[in-house]
Order: C-alpha cells, then sequence, then structure tokens
C-alpha cells in the first residue's frame, strides 16, 4: 500500500511540473484556439518546453497506473489533490503568479485533506481496503459518454462567454469544469487498464483490453483534452485553472469510479469520516474559488 502512496506523491510531482512547463512554453506562443487544432498542434510539438512538460505528464500517466493497482479509487484521490499545493508554489516561483489570500487557505484545507485520506487507509485485516479491477461495461459507458457531452458542451459556453469584451477576465474555473470532466473520465479509463494489465498473459491482456471501452475512451479524452486543456491554459492562470480541473476530475473519480468498481468505503466510523471529510473539503476548495480574476496577468501568458 505504501509504495502506491509513494506513486500518487511522483505522479503529483510530475503532473505538477508538467502543467508549469506547458504554460511557460504556451506563454511564447502565439494565441491558439480549439477552433483551429492542427495550429494548436503544429505550434506545442514545434517547442521543446512543451515537450518536457508533456513528457513529465506522461510520466505521471505511468505512475498513476502502479497507484490505481494499489489503492481503493477514493483514496488515490485524495492523494492526487495534494499535488495542488506543490503545483500552486511552482506557478508562483516559476510563472510568477500571485496567489490571492482565499487561494492560500484553500492550501491549507487541502493540505489537511491528505492527512484525513492518509489516515483513512488500512493495508491489512478484515477492514482492509479493497481495490476493484473491472467494472460492467454498460455502467461506464452510461457514466462516462454523459459526462464527455457535458465537458464539451460547457467548455464551448465558456469559450462563447470569453468572446463578449464587457466582460471580467475569467479566472478559468468554467473551462477548469469542463477539462476536469474529461480527465475524469480518462481517469476511470486509466483505472479499466490498471485492473486489465494484472489479469493472464500479455496477450490475453491486450485482446481484454481492446474488447473493452477503456481505449477507445483514452484516445477520445486524450485528442480532446490536449486541444482544450492548452487553449485555456494559455488564456488563464495555471495556479487557479489546474486545481478546478484537478479537483472535479477527483471528485467524479472518487464518488462515480468508487460506485462503478464496486469499492467500498471503510466501515469503521472514524476511518469513514475521514475518507468523506476529505472529498468535502476538496469541493470545497472548488466552491471557493473567485470566478473572475482580479490578479495582474502573469509576464508568461500572451495577451489576447
Amino acid at each position: 500500500m505504501w509504495w502506491g502512496v509513494a506513486a500518487a506523491l511522483l505522479a503529483n510531482v510530475l503532473y505538477s511540473a508538467g502543467f508549469v512547463l506547458e504554460k511557460r512554453a504556451l506563454g511564447a506562443l502565439p494565441e491558439v484556439t480549439v477552433r483551429r487544432p492542427a495550429r494548436l498542434l503544429r505550434l506545442v510539438l514545434g517547442s521543446p518546453l512543451w515537450i518536457g512538460g508533456s513528457l513529465a505528464l506522461a510520466a505521471g500517466f505511468a505512475a498513476q497506473l502502479a497507484v490505481y493497482r494499489t489503492l481503493p479509487i477514493a483514496a488515490a484521490q485524495g492523494l492526487f489533490v495534494s499535488g495542488l499545493v506543490l503545483l500552486v508554489l511552482l506557478s508562483a516561483r516559476l510563472l510568477g503568479e500571485e496567489t490571492s489570500g482565499r487561494e492560500r487557505y484553500a492550501l491549507g484545507a487541502i493540505l489537511l485533506a491528505l492527512l484525513m485520506v492518509v489516515l483513512s487507509l488500512r493495508e491489512s485485516g478484515a477492514d482492509a481496503d479493497t481495490v476493484g479491477r473491472d467494472a460492467p461495461y454498460p455502467l461506464i459507458l452510461l457514466v462516462c459518454v454523459p459526462a464527455l457531452a457535458a465537458g464539451v458542451w460547457l467548455y464551448s459556453s465558456a469559450e462563447r462567454n470569453a468572446r463578449h469584451r464587457h466582460r471580467l477576465p475569467t479566472t478559468g474555473v468554467e473551462y477548469g469544469i469542463a477539462v476536469g470532466l474529461l480527465y475524469g473520465v480518462s481517469s476511470l479509463a486509466v483505472k479499466g487498464v490498471s485492473g486489465h494489465l494484472t489479469a493472464g498473459g500479455v496477450g490475453a491482456s491486450v485482446v481484454a483490453l481492446l474488447r473493452s471501452p477503456y481505449p477507445y475512451l483514452l484516445l477520445f479524452t486524450g485528442a480532446f483534452g490536449l486541444v482544450m486543456s492548452q487553449a485555456a491554459l494559455q488564456r488563464c492562470r495555471a495556479s487557479l485553472i489546474v486545481p478546478v480541473c484537478t479537483t472535479v476530475t477527483c471528485l467524479f473519480t472518487a464518488v462515480l469510479g468508487t460506485l462503478s468498481f464496486g469499492e467500498k468505503l471503510p466501515d469503521e466510523p472514524l476511518r469513514l469520516a475521514l475518507r468523506v471529510l476529505g472529498t468535502v473539503l476538496a469541493v470545497t476548495v472548488l466552491l471557493a474559488m473567485p470566478k473572475h480574476d482580479t490578479a495582474p496577468r502573469s509576464p508568461a501568458t500572451p495577451r489576447s
């Protein structure tokens, strides 16, 4: 179990570094938009710094596979939320993004949520945490398809609102929620892939994986998530949009993933309270974030 905790913390470091590197690279590029995806891909693939950030994110994905093979979904999401602290610190140091007092209070709440989730874990005994390996495919599709549609619709709505000249600058909350829904689906797909990698030989695992919806969900969320996240990341502060995205992803995965993969919550009242309250703190972080940006624009972010 504890090497799963270590893998989750490593994934946090890799994801935070990857997002910051991509944000810094995007600041030196012309404005990108989802309406011109081919141009967006051409620009980012021509940036060595952006490629370095993408490689860090890919390594974080590999670490995430190890986490899902070891920890239950709800516990893993609580640990992933802790990466927001490192992200905000790196954004302030490397991107010059200032954080407000409300955001600093949110960091304290996230640290407390991390401690609560870790304390709720139990490795052995009658009440040991169970790790689900698979879920009924119709149930996965019933959960994921509406979430994908909602994410794309919400992002399109945020794009339309952003084009209104007289609106206050957005913090990126709407973008973060939209991309977070896509990444939530991606996280469930990663969980499904990790379960298939543990069963049978390599050949049997590959065949079973290709017959499942997981690789196709990963392809969809990877393609759309890449284009949507880069355009949003260029417009908004990484220290706000990524925490919102991460919180939505973790909440979506913890709640719907736990139900879909049949993982039970702790039976002990104290451990159950710690697990549930950690999730509530993550939701509080999302709801407490301002909808409009009053902080100075980062020098790394181009003006549109």
